[in-house]
């Protein structure tokens, strides 16, 4: 197997399994009065883990010998990592709200999903973001002939995904509430 495979299928199963555990880790906060700030405790511990393996990444470069050079021929790398830094971060902090709301049965807008709100987020989340992805990559290189010449399995692999998104955050068993099955039964 590839080694760029098998990194992308690493990310996958992180990022497949953050949402569960990072809205685990929200409704373990203090309740009550701090409800509200359930989702922002949890979003500055994410942020320290953030800042631990930003460690271990520069521990990584000095065992490789890194010359500690940011600047190259094509330009300062510097300021857009920190742009996808800020964009990376910003995703964190809304997925957090976005949770938290989601979860929610009294706020304005919530979704009432409780603990099976990563059900419902995740999927929107993590198949929205490859289409615009792949969006924003065509605006910065765009196709060969422009968008006129995209394949149309292109376009329908992109409403796919939307339309998969949809059904699984709508009709994911978690998000449903309990069987009929299960509900007769006495307790």
């Amino acid at each position: 197997m590839q080694t760029w495979l098998i990194y992308a299928l690493l990310t996958v199963l992180s990022w497949g399994v953050y949402g569960v555990i990072l809205h685990a880790a929200r409704s373990k906060m203090p309740m009550g009065p701090e409800t509200g700030n359930a989702g922002l405790k949890a979003f500055l511990f994410v942020c320290v883990a953030y800042a631990l393996i930003g460690i271990v990444a520069a521990l990584v470069l000095k065992a490789r010998g890194t010359n500690w050079s940011f600047t190259g021929d094509t330009g300062n790398g510097i300021p857009l990592s920190l742009v996808a830094g800020i964009a990376g971060a910003l995703g964190a902090l809304t997925l957090v709200l976005a949770l938290g709301a989601a979860a929610s049965p009294i706020l304005k807008g919530g979704g009432g999903f409780g603990a099976a709100a990563a059900a419902a987020v995740m999927p929107i989340v993590f198949a929205g973001a490859p289409v615009i992805n792949t969006i924003t990559a065509m605006i910065v290189h765009p196709p060969e002939g422009g968008w006129a010449k995209l394949p149309p399995l292109f376009i329908v692999g992109c409403v796919m995904a939307a339309g998969g998104a949809f059904l699984v955050a709508k009709y994911a068993p978690s998000n449903r509430g309990p069987s009929p099955a299960t509900a007769a039964k006495p307790h």
